[in-house]
């Protein structure tokens, strides 16, 4: 989603971030929401179907997400720096950027999927922006504090989930209207609950319907959205800073510092990733602990597991340079946004009412045929597309709309 000078690292680590995040976006494609924190919303929970949630949650979930906002944090530092050194006001040139994105994040919303994040990274950027100048040590503390926050905050709201179920403590009534509460824990508790049965109705209905939903909802949902998101974005923002400063991000490291990292990182956060799986799946997938862990109880490891997939991609990058594969990986990590919005189109086309209405039709084990599919797509059209155009047609609509008119997008050859 940069348009900085191209670093071939940080375009191959875009490129493993936006095929990943389609491995977890799969689910909220595909199956109500909720699924995503429980499988057995989705009515299905075979043996597939719990391996295919297991290998999520402990590879996938968060830490994709994480990984697209490293870069994303590394990338504004970027274009701040080389905008600058040209004379101009990179900060400016920033906020022009973030807006735009945040005017394509609600478009993609409305009319395509739910679960955009181009909105929250355009809102957390501006704070981002604050730190820009600071040292790597110091915008290390201010992540982790960020973390920390995030961390608290949804641990709160998790316990208000314990009290309300036990009866001690009830949200205010206003508050639980717009928020649903009761649907929302017996959706979490029952697939043939009455709200999970509306959602799916809707979502094999037609794109009026779909809309009109999504505006019922709106702002409520974006604001609930990105307060449990917003400070670990921010978070990891700040550490891709860090690690763009220190050469991590660049590929200035040797390949055995990455691995040494990778192998720290996957030991600290793997284990108890693990244990909080088993937790959830003991307990029979109730609604409480599976949303916990999704949401709260999660968050500490996947810092680590995020750091720890950036440090194995770059590792296996410096072992194989030479990859055809390696290179396909970087051409679609050079069109992200293109990628990840295009992704968007093909799996509502699909699973959405106004397509092919395959909507809470598809079991959770079989999704990852999707997911593959979805891979090939990207490796096979953006190699020979970069090798022709010099930004994809959605970053051409970014730059165009930041500098207020049509770019050049064919190479010159």
């Amino acid at each position: 989603m940069s348009s900085s000078p191209r670093i071939p690292a940080m375009d191959v680590l875009r490129g493993c971030a936006v095929m990943g995040i389609v491995w977890m976006n799969i689910t909220a494609f595909a199956l109500p929401q909720n699924a995503y924190f429980n499988p057995a919303v989705s009515g299905w929970t075979g043996a597939g179907d719990v391996v295919f949630w297991a290998v999520s949650l402990l590879f996938v979930d968060g830490k994709m997400r994480g990984l697209f906002a490293l870069l994303f944090g590394a990338s504004m530092l970027l274009l701040i720096d080389r905008e600058e050194m040209a004379g101009r006001d990179g900060r400016r040139t920033q906020m022009v950027r973030l807006g735009w994105l945040f005017v394509l994040g609600c478009a993609h919303f409305f009319l395509l999927w739910w679960g955009d994040i181009l909105r929250v990274y355009a809102l957390v950027g501006l704070f981002a922006m604050l730190f820009v100048g600071q040292e790597p040590l110091a915008l290390v503390k201010r992540a982790f504090l960020c973390f920390l926050l995030q961390f608290l905050l949804v641990a709160a709201f998790i316990a208000s989930l314990y009290l309300w179920r036990n009866g001690t403590a009830a949200p205010d009534a206003s508050i639980a209207m717009r928020t649903g509460f009761a649907d929302f824990m017996s959706a979490l508790a029952d697939p043939a609950n009455t709200a999970t049965q509306g959602e799916i109705l809707t979502y094999r209905s037609g794109f009026a319907t779909i809309l009109q939903a999504k505006l019922a909802e709106f702002p409520g949902e974006w604001v609930w959205g990105f307060l449990f998101t917003a400070f670990e974005t921010l978070g990891f923002m700040l550490l891709g800073m860090a690690m763009l400063k220190g050469g991590f991000l660049t590929g200035g490291w040797d390949a055995e510092q990455y691995r040494r990292t990778a192998r720290h990182c996957f030991l600290i956060g793997l284990p108890p990733m693990a244990g909080l799986a088993l937790w959830v799946w003991w307990s029979g997938f109730a609604p409480l602990p599976a949303y916990g862990v999704a949401l709260a109880w999660s968050l500490p490891f996947r810092i680590p597991l995020t750091v720890g997939w950036a440090a194995l991609i770059l590792w296996l990058m410096a072992r194989h340079r030479a990859s055809p594969l390696i290179g396909r990986i970087a051409a679609a990590g050079r069109m992200t946004l293109s990628n990840y919005l295009g992704a968007s189109l093909i799996m509502t086309a699909l699973f959405y009412g106004w397509g092919l209405g395959l909507f809470a039709h598809v079991r959770p084990a079989l999704l990852p045929l999707f997911v593959l599919a979805s891979w090939a797509a990207m490796l096979l059209w953006s190699k020979p597309y970069a090798a022709r155009f010099a930004m994809g047609p959605a970053e051409w609509v970014w730059r165009s709309l930041c500098l207020g008119r049509p770019q050049k997008i064919r190479k010159i050859t």
